[in-house]
């Protein structure tokens, strides 16, 4: 009796979306011209948001006019001050590498603070420091990334608007105990949310759409994907185990009180990469990563399949790590609400759904090895592959509110000879994994070209020059101290995994 009243309660809920009770129908509509105006619920236009960093900082407040620098007042900043920004049009990169920064954007009626990369810049926001929290931008047009988090701890990622930033939206790495809320992305190249080599994140109340990836979990650890609309991205929320990171494990992930429709735009990603592989029309892919828990998501319209759970093998491109074990693992199906998937599957999958007498994709789909594996109630969906799963003993993932640490994680501390290890994590591993790929040349590649000479790549980072057409142009790293330079260039060369 419980399924039945969860079964009719996700049909009000429907009902109710379409209706436009709590997204608009305008978000319905396939978006040719990038970007709209916003038009979630996550925002309310005629609201000021300011105010919610501020009340809790220690330090002072210094304020950003159009016509300023953030940079400047970045500077200018200690430990515990709040950078408050107005609206108008920045064309920066703002870099910080100290601890205890909040930035505030002031959101008045339709006027943001708004970061423009022009096609120019590679960056918004690039930090290293601990415990950042930046609120309430508007970032568009930048060439990498609208935010990137590089070994920064502690951080705080909400309200703000990302359109059109290059190859990651939000981008945090190798970082711990972190919050991405309440903001909207789209027309992102490859994951509009990517969350890379991280522990203890929640990932909660986004908006992303048109984008090749919308919500991504990549080789991280205790991560809740909870109450995010993704739709209309190539693939709506992935859970992978990408080989050649130094991370080499994916686990503990829980998918739940998602909105997963329609994610059947063109994949656009950069020729090569892993995420380019993907086919489009995939609501939630799971790929080698393990103790997944998938509940309560709303999945609908996705073409080729509501949810997939692959192992390596569904990638023929991909390379092989032998530190990755291929295979998901202990994935978990709760009780989720599927409806009208599978309308134009791929043809491997439409040739395995004939098997069974049915032309369409499947609802779920399982692809390759995997044990462990279960699922509430196999007979709710069009599924193939699913042989093996035993039933779910487990009903509900309600006792766990959240993943983020009840403390703040102090900083990741280290001997000058362990920073070179720490920045080569946080920095260069997010593009450049060991054997495979990524958004630029593989590291054993780099190791060929440049044998005993780390000055060489120290002087490249410092002020690269776009060689290769198959690869984005590569941003300059020289926001790093010459000497760090040399000792992460010396680390590259000495990698082995």
């Amino acid at each position: 009796m419980k399924n039945i009243f969860k079964i009719l309660a996700f049909v009000v809920l429907a009902a109710v979306i379409f209706a436009g009770g709590i997204f608009t129908a305008k978000n319905f509509l396939t978006k040719k011209d990038l970007p709209p105006a916003p038009v979630s619920k996550f925002f309310d236009g005629a609201k000021e948001l300011s105010g919610s960093i501020a009340k809790t900082s220690t330090g002072k407040i210094i304020e950003v006019k159009n016509g300023q620098r953030i940079q400047d007042a970045v500077m200018e900043a200690k430990p515990g001050d709040v950078i408050r920004v107005y609206p108008g049009t920045y064309n920066e990169t703002v870099y910080v590498d100290k601890d205890n920064i909040s930035f505030q954007g002031v959101v008045k009626g339709n006027d943001w603070p708004t970061l423009e990369g022009d096609h120019k810049l590679n960056d918004a926001f690039l930090y290293s420091g601990n415990n950042i929290s930046i609120e309430s931008f508007k970032i568009q047009n930048y060439k990498g990334n609208g935010v990137m988090g590089q070994s920064g701890n502690n951080f705080v990622i909400s309200y703000n608007w990302i359109i059109n930033s290059g190859v990651y939206g939000i981008f945090p790495e190798f970082g711990k105990n972190g919050l991405v809320e309440h903001n909207i992305l789209t027309g992102i190249e490859d994951a509009a949310i990517y969350i890379g080599m991280c522990d203890n994140i929640d990932v909660r109340h986004n908006e992303v759409y048109g984008s090749v990836a919308g919500i991504e979990i990549e080789n991280s650890r205790h991560a809740l994907v909870e109450d995010n609309y993704c739709y209309d991205n190539s693939g709506g929320i992935l859970a992978f185990i990408t080989p050649g990171l130094p991370i080499k494990t994916c686990y503990d992930v829980i998918i739940r009180n998602n909105y997963v429709l329609n994610n059947n735009h063109v994949n656009f990603g950069a020729p090569g990469s892993i995420v380019s592989m993907l086919p489009a029309g995939t609501g939630i892919i799971v790929m080698a990563a393990d103790d997944v828990i998938i509940e309560n998501n709303f999945i609908s319209g996705n073409d080729n399949a509501g949810i997939a759970i692959v192992d390596h093998k569904f990638l023929a491109d991909i390379a092989v790590d032998p530190e990755s074990e291929p295979n998901p693992d202990r994935i978990s199906i709760l009780d989720n609400f599927m409806y009208n998937n599978g309308n134009n599957p791929i043809k491997a999958v439409k040739a395995g759904m004939l098997t069974k007498l049915d032309s369409k994709g499947p609802d779920i789909l399982h692809y390759g090895g995997g044990t462990g594996n279960c699922i509430r109630d196999v007979n709710r969906y069009r599924s193939f592959g699913l042989e093996t799963y035993s039933r779910c003993e487990l009903t509900s993932t309600s006792k766990v509110v959240s993943y983020l640490l009840n403390e703040p994680v102090p900083p990741r501390t280290s001997t000058p000879a362990e920073r070179s290890r720490l920045t080569y994590y946080g920095v260069c591993s997010g593009c450049h994994a060991y054997n495979v790929r990524m958004v630029g040349p593989p590291t054993i590649t780099i190791q060929a070209i440049y044998k005993d000479n780390p000055k060489g790549i120290a002087d490249y980072i410092t002020k690269p020059v776009h060689k290769r057409k198959d690869y984005p142009e590569m941003p300059p790293q020289n926001y790093l101290s010459e000497e760090m330079r040399i000792e992460v260039a010396k680390f590259m060369l000495t990698v082995q995994k």
